[in-house]
């Protein structure tokens, strides 16, 4: 009796051990974006087998493929469709120092849900693409890359969701301009000039102005050095934390800041001189940045373009399906790496997807699409 007890406890001991080690707790999912969390709810719902599920997967997968390939900035109305699964993709390029804005509107439909994620290009042959930052609710997305590279930008709705949008993307210096009142037209020596007959190059840019003109820290930093130092003479070191470069300031005639002091944008740190090996020049100041060695400074303080006027919708042709009228359209180049429409012919239908200053983007049946001159659509009917 007692030993039936014992190889009946020691039996149940062995059933509950098996019972443990096979049971398999699922590891907590942490999604990295809103898309991803949103992809998670589509699975937790078994939705992602379905047809639909599948078209939305192969709707985020798209705009890999076929990039919309613009320069900045860049301005346009166009429209995703509620009907079924869709997604856009804008690829521009953007170099180290800038900085990239994206502000998209939602013109109609305004319980429609966007995920707004930001992409570098890693390798075009092998279609890597790495993502580095999404938008908020707001749907604005600021982002500094760290290197020249080229991005994609892809905007995908949730299931069954679409309608009518405006979109803003540009790039600003991360900087101010580092001379009062000055700009790029008094850059008169950029990063990479020869020096001393050809046996160094220049490691900054020389931004010439009137002797004392104020010189402005173009960042909140910290002062790092004050004083006389070699070809520089009297310069002020100060290191951005934030993108952790150290910014370099040479041949100044007086100096305002003590070591440590933490300045703001704008704030006044010395004026412009020439001392040091500039004492036979006229007086300006030499700005240079570095971190693990020389970077040029010319795209961190200087803008590519005027920043464009806030953008006013074209909600007349965006999103309408029309039949074109005559074959007179002339097919633009904006991009012919993108497009794919080849041939327009009379008597289709094409739908506008979306409309800019000069040029509208237009599909076919079969999703191809293709640009045209703005002034073309009244050809559709």
């Amino acid at each position: 009796m007692v030993m039936r007890f014992k190889f009946t406890t020691t039996a149940l001991a062995i059933i509950v051990l098996i019972s443990c080690t096979e049971e398999k707790i699922p590891e907590r999912f942490y999604p990295r974006n809103d898309h991803e969390a949103y992809w998670h709810s589509l699975k937790q719902a078994n939705l992602l087998n379905t047809a639909l599920g599948k078209d939305w997967l192969d709707a985020a997968d798209k705009p890999f493929d076929q990039q919309i390939k613009v320069k900045l900035p860049y301005q346009e109305s166009f429209v995703l469709s509620e009907l079924q699964p869709d997604a856009i993709g804008y690829r521009f390029d953007v170099k180290r120092g800038q900085r990239i804005l994206i502000d998209i509107d939602l013109i109609s439909q305004d319980t429609t849900r966007v995920f707004v994620d930001l992409f570098r290009v890693e390798n075009d042959s092998l279609k890597e693409f790495i993502q580095v930052a999404s938008a908020d609710s707001t749907l604005q997305l600021g982002f500094e890359p760290r290197r020249d590279a080229d991005y994609l930008l892809r905007l995908q709705p949730e299931l069954l969701r679409g309608g009518q949008f405006s979109i803003t993307i540009e790039k600003v210096p991360t900087l101010a301009f580092p001379v009062a009142g000055k700009d790029k037209r008094a850059i008169h020596s950029v990063f990479g000039d020869p020096r001393d007959g050809g046996r160094r190059e220049h490691h900054g840019v020389d931004i010439f102005a009137r002797r004392h003109t104020p010189i402005l820290a173009p960042t909140k930093a910290e002062v790092r050095f004050v004083g006389v130092r070699g070809l520089g003479g009297k310069v002020v070191w100060l290191y951005d934390r934030k993108r952790g470069t150290n910014l370099y300031f040479a041949h100044l005639q007086e100096q305002f800041v003590k070591r440590y002091q933490t300045v703001n944008p704008g704030d006044t740190i010395g004026t412009v001189g020439n001392t040091g090996n500039a004492r036979y020049t006229p007086p300006h100041l030499h700005f240079g940045i570095y971190k693990n060695g020389p970077i040029d400074p010319y795209a961190f303080i200087v803008p590519d373009y005027d920043r464009p006027p806030p953008f006013i919708p074209d909600t007349l042709w965006v999103g309408k399906t029309l039949r074109l009228a005559q074959n007179t359209i002339r097919k633009t180049q904006m991009d012919k790496n993108a497009a794919n429409l080849d041939t327009l012919r009379t008597g289709l239908l094409y739908t506008i997807q979306a409309v800019n200053h000069r040029y509208a983007r237009i599909s076919d049946e079969v999703g191809n699409f293709g640009f045209v001159e703005k002034n073309e659509l009244a050809n559709f009917e």
